[in-house]
């Protein structure tokens, strides 16, 4: 059966590959997740003419290089308490900044915050950089981590984010920049939650001028301080009033996202690209490049084409197949980086016949995952046995696996009542290793009479119609980049994270919810361990999904570029990149 599986997957390697030629032959190509593509962008790709540089900096008024990135999906939101993605964690990450960072070995450091000590075992005092300005203008000051953090934690902003701040019970402004962030319980990861991107300072002038608007497109008879003191007194008045905003609370920040940045926005078309530039007043040292693009190119030979003809300068991401294509092409490379992320296959337990664990760990049985690995990936990254990767905290390689056993998944079938199979659906968007884990999926579980259909969105629509529970199986990614199990498992499967927050298996255990509440009150970092490591047991007898792998990020990149990288997170780092003509 294996065997069989590995000539099904070459065969389809090979018509994928000569489909892709064809991408990159015009730059176009016909899909059918609604997505209007941008006709221009595949005759420039197809002949290579002109100066692409040129072309691009005589749209934009800023001095220095201007780097194009061609990447397959746009961000969806430019607000940093809004949607939990990583397209849009990239833009942002450029234009925010938090109080704290992670360097490249993942230990924190100082961001907008030049100090930190912990008071007692709830409180932590913060010292603010000092002659630290927003993009509009406006001072940072400890007042504005306090709108942040209040804000992320507004149930009229409903923000996918808010798991990560919940347990903040008070933000106490202590000068100008002094702040005090109190938690209902002792809290381990604190510090790695506010280097996290939903921690991206926001300007407060914006902040309040959101609230302001929304107020008044919700015909609420208050002012924002009015709706602020009703915010914290709480009660049914305030649950009233935010029920009535929150339709418009976030318009005005995702329009106007004034950061702190080395990089502000210029321009953004929506599905189309997005284009920073320097920010000159920026308070440490600025950024080398003048500007910035993200070109939405979602289909990866119209991405190699833009790369290898100078239109582009990164392409994000490059197949595996095409990896010895760009490292071997004198003008190109290939960067390469391990991560902390999850590559799987899910279901929505809330759905039949998923609604079964024996169902469930039948499909994990059926699967191959070192096929996946091996026919898709090119053998590129570390196979899952769970869902947190080696570097984050509270991995565990003893973690026991379910492993590939066809014969045992017909057994669980037929316990199940499903021996002669049922018909589903299997969701992905536009991501070319998706799409390919989405035929394998279907092939492989054909040989147990079930019949699977695919659907294939675009990455918006992808993530709402999931996060609605509108699927049946469906396949993604989750980035642990706080590196702690707390962020890699909550999210994921809790009860209490259901839809956009990341649980969109809609798992709901009361053992498991206990564990991983258990794990993030808990201050000891050994008891910590065995929580997250008998949670992950657990895990494996729910089988709410089946974990793929670890993957590792692979970038194409011109060979005049310098000083870029991709740090585990998957976050592009380009403040310091430059052009070597």
């Amino acid at each position: 059966m294996k065997s069989n599986k590995t000539l099904w997957l070459l065969a389809v390697l090979l018509v994928f590959s000569l489909f892709l030629a064809a991408c990159a032959g015009d730059g176009t190509g016909d899909d059918d997740t609604g997505t209007d593509e941008d006709p221009d962008a595949g005759e420039e790709a197809g002949d290579g003419e002109g100066d692409a540089d040129e072309d691009l900096d005589a749209d934009v008024d800023a001095d220095g290089d201007h780097i194009v990135l061609a990447v397959s999906s746009d961000a969806v939101s430019l607000d940093p308490h809004g949607d939990n993605d990583v397209p849009s964690s990239n833009v942002r990450s450029n234009i925010f900044e938090t109080l704290v960072k992670q360097d490249d070995d993942m230990e924190i450091v100082e961001g907008l915050a030049t100090d930190w000590e912990q008071i007692d075992d709830t409180t932590w005092a913060f010292t603010l950089q000092e002659g630290v300005e927003f993009h509009d203008g406006s001072e940072f000051t400890a007042s504005s981590v306090k709108a942040n953090l209040e804000r992320v934690k507004d149930p009229a902003l409903a923000s996918p984010r808010d798991f990560l701040y919940e347990m903040i019970e008070e933000i106490s402004v202590e000068g100008d920049h002094e702040v005090h962030i109190t938690t209902e319980y002792p809290f381990a990861p604190l510090l790695s939650h506010l280097a996290h991107d939903a921690g991206g300072m926001i300007s407060e002038e914006a902040i309040n001028s959101d609230y302001e608007q929304a107020l008044e497109e919700a015909d609420v008879d208050l002012s924002v301080e009015e709706y602020y003191d009703l915010r914290t007194e709480g009660g049914e008045e305030y649950e009233e009033v935010y029920g009535e905003i929150s339709e418009y609370v976030g318009t005005h920040v995702a329009s106007n996202p004034y950061g702190t940045g080395f990089f502000e926005l210029e321009e953004r078309i929506t599905g189309e690209e997005t284009t920073l530039v320097r920010f000159e007043d920026y308070w440490g040292e600025n950024a080398l490049p003048g500007a910035v693009t993200f070109k939405e190119v979602p289909e990866i030979g119209a991405r190699l084409a833009e790369l290898e003809t100078g239109y582009a300068h990164i392409a994000d991401p490059i197949q595996p197949t095409d990896y010895e294509r760009v490292d071997e092409d004198e003008e190109t490379f290939v960067n390469e980086q391990e991560s902390v992320s999850l590559s799987y296959v899910s279901f929505n337990v809330e759905r039949e016949p998923f609604d079964d664990p024996k169902v469930r760990e039948a499909i994990n049985l059926a699967i191959d995952q070192e096929a996946i690995i091996e026919g898709i990936y090119e053998g590129i990254g570390t196979p899952a046995l769970g869902p947190l990767a080696p570097d984050v905290f509270g991995y565990d390689e003893n973690v026991s696996g379910l492993g590939y056993d066809p014969e045992r998944a017909q057994e669980l079938l037929d316990e199940a009542g499903y021996g002669d199979g049922f018909e589903t659906t299997i969701w992905t968007n536009d991501d070319e290793q998706r799409v390919e884990i989405a035929t394998y999926v279907q092939d492989a579980l054909s040989e147990f009479d079930i019949d699977v259909e695919i659907n294939q969105l675009e990455w918006g629509t992808y993530l709402d119609r999931t996060a609605d529970g509108e699927h049946d199986m469906f396949i993604l990614g989750w980035s642990t980049v706080t590196a702690d199990a707390d962020y890699g498992l909550y999210a994921l499967f809790h009860s209490s994270a259901h839809g956009s927050t990341g649980n969109r298996s809609f798992i709901a255990d009361d053992e498991l919810d206990e564990l991983l509440d258990q794990g993030r009150r808990e201050a000891d970092p050994d008891a910590r361990q065995e929580i997250y490591t008998e949670a992950q047991e657990l895990l494996t007898d729910l089988a709410p999904m089946l974990y793929v792998h670890h993957q590792n990020y692979i970038t194409g990149v011109r060979s005049e570029v310098e000083g870029f990288s991709v740090d585990a997170l998957g976050i592009y780092q380009l403040k310091d990149i430059t052009l070597n003509e």
